[in-house]
């Protein structure tokens, strides 16, 4: 498998049979220009996860991809006139001859004033890959790769951390960060190299550069 972070919370997946991107917000870059998708996913509606504005372009050029969405985004494409299919924990779907089992269902609490919308993560392949969205949730699948969340104003780095070590997957790939300054990111990726559980490796990524996993 091969995994593109395109800044912040979006990843293209490039299984032995599809290619997925999942979340694009408004602070990725480029995935406009993506074509030959099998499917698009999103985790949540918040924007950071979902470009309203970005998304029916790419739909466009990439016409025999399917929209898969959690409950609370459904209307949000419905307004910009996509069809999507509206997947809810315990879903398992097959997109472009991958598997993917909708897992989680809450997101991570800000503050107990503001109301949470929807979150689901997807956790790929059987557990080649997960994304969690803007959650913590442990799935029962062993994960190889983890989409780990930096920064956010629903966490902290200590939580990060045993969320990694919760899941303890070989690969951790650091996603989520644009919340922060640089010299926030670079000392939270170092905080999950020195506090990883053995056996797990983080793989920083380069925006735009595909690391291939194996």
């Amino acid at each position: 498998m091969k995994v593109t972070h395109l800044g912040h919370s979006c990843v293209l997946l490039e299984t032995a049979t599809a290619r997925l991107l999942i979340d694009p917000g408004v602070w990725s870059e480029g995935f406009e220009d993506l074509r030959d998708l099998d499917a698009v996913l999103v985790t949540h509606q918040h924007y950071d996860h979902l470009d309203a504005e970005r998304l029916p372009a790419l739909m466009a050029a990439n016409q025999h991809a399917e929209l898969i969405v959690d409950p609370g985004s459904a209307a949000d494409v419905a307004k910009v006139g996509l069809a999507a299919r509206t997947v809810r924990p315990g879903d398992a779907v097959e997109l472009g001859g991958a598997v993917v089992n909708v897992v989680g269902g809450e997101h991570a609490v800000i503050h107990r004033d503001i109301e949470m919308p929807p979150n689901v993560g997807y956790v790929v392949d059987h557990g080649a890959f997960y994304h969690p969205g803007d959650s913590l949730f442990v799935p029962e699948q062993e994960i190889d790769t983890l989409g780990l969340p930096t920064g956010a104003p629903w966490l902290k780095l200590g939580e990060a951390v045993d969320f990694l070590r919760a899941v303890a997957p070989r690969v951790a790939l650091p996603i989520h960060e644009l919340t922060l300054s640089q010299a926030g990111i670079g000392m939270a990726y170092r905080r999950f190299s020195d506090l990883a559980p053995e056996g797990a490796r983080v793989e920083v990524p380069t925006k735009g550069e595909p690391i291939d996993l194996g």
